[in-house]
């Protein structure tokens, strides 16, 4: 297996050297290939994806990534490398998984919750599109809202089919949940909404229901157990995601895989973290989950369900970093998970 390793800015590189550690301890034999990208990259080199690492990328057989630390303003010839890694590679299928957190919710300072979930959030069109101007000598800036039938078309199919594979494992009825705002955006949603319920009829074994996207933020802080797989467009799915996941210990556990076409990459969702840069304390188990998210999705179940056991066990008996309320470091929690397998 040759898995290209981005490690990004920011606690990029400091997460996903423990998630590589963990990744060499249940594949010994696993190619590692080094390549750059992100915000540094761009200042150094001019280009924040570098030709060689696209190549590298598109060789490999998955890719962990780390973080991207791109700036909040402007910056002429900038482009997130994550953003135009998911549209080269075609990953349109962005997978965020949330469960539960399963440690006393007075230790991790976290609301309990039992619930499992997945946001299934279409990954290379919508608001992300990059079709951005400025008009009127710079007093107007346009975003153009890109849908179309063909993207839609496939990301709700990948959410019907997991849900019924999900269905098989857990042994419950499958439920799809499409969330737009097909009452305001009447064109763009409501083309979504169109292709979603026509997708949906060929799937009668699955239970399926429609909600707007306010109304589904508000149900997914509230009372996420009542869902099971939510399918939306590309802005809505980055936003829900990260709502949900505080059900499942915050974005120091949230990990995600970008799916295409006999590609994926997988990565932690909690960025770059500037303010805890070179601290140590950054949480590595999100980062870890995306191995064994890689690894399920290259078929070594075993392996994967080794990676989660060990870090379920770390995760209820500690050592935790301080996100968690912890006070141990990145490599403390590395060691522990490893020292588990």
């Amino acid at each position: 297996m040759q898995v290209c390793v981005i490690s990004g800015d920011g606690i990029g590189p400091e997460v996903l050297g423990a998630a590589v550690n963990v990744l060499r301890a249940v594949v010994p034999d696993v190619e590692l290939i080094e390549a750059e990208a992100g915000w540094a990259t761009f200042q150094r080199l001019g280009v924040a994806l570098p030709d060689t690492t696209l190549t590298a990328a598109r060789a490999a057989d998955a890719v962990l990534f780390g973080a991207v630390a791109s700036p909040s303003h402007n910056v002429p010839g900038y482009r997130s490398p994550i953003v135009a890694l998911r549209r080269e590679l075609d990953l349109y299928a962005n997978i965020r998984p949330v469960v539960g957190l399963q440690i006393d919710p007075t230790i991790s300072n976290r609301p309990a919750a039992t619930c499992n979930l997945v946001v299934v959030r279409e990954n290379t069109e919508g608001l992300y599109s990059g079709r951005e101007r400025l008009e009127d000598g710079g007093d107007t800036a346009i975003a153009e809202r890109v849908i179309t039938r063909r993207a839609s078309t496939r990301i709700v199919r990948a959410a019907f089919d997991l849900a019924r594979s999900r269905a098989v494992a857990n042994h419950a009825q499958p439920k799809v949940t499409i969330v737009h705002k097909a009452n305001v955006l009447r064109v763009s949603d409501g083309l979504f909404r169109t292709v979603a319920l026509d997708v949906a009829a060929g799937y009668p074994d699955i239970t399926t229901e429609e909600m707007l996207v306010d109304v589904a933020a508000m149900r997914l802080a509230q009372h996420p157990e009542s869902f099971d797989v939510v399918v939306t467009t590309n802005l809505f799915g980055d936003i829900l995601s990260d709502v949900a996941c505080i059900h499942g210990g915050g974005l120091g556990l949230a990990s995600s895989a970008n799916l295409g076409e006999g590609r994926a990459l997988f990565e932690p969702v909690h960025g770059a973290a500037p303010d805890i840069v070179g601290k140590g304390i950054a949480n590595p188990l999100a980062a870890i989950e995306c191995v064994a998210m890689l690894l399920e999705w290259r078929h070594l179940g075993s392996a994967a369900a080794r990676v989660r056991a060990a870090a379920a066990r770390v995760l209820a008996d500690g050592p935790r970093t301080p996100d968690l309320g912890g006070a141990s470091t990145t490599a403390d929690v590395a060691r522990a998970v490893i020292e588990r397998l």
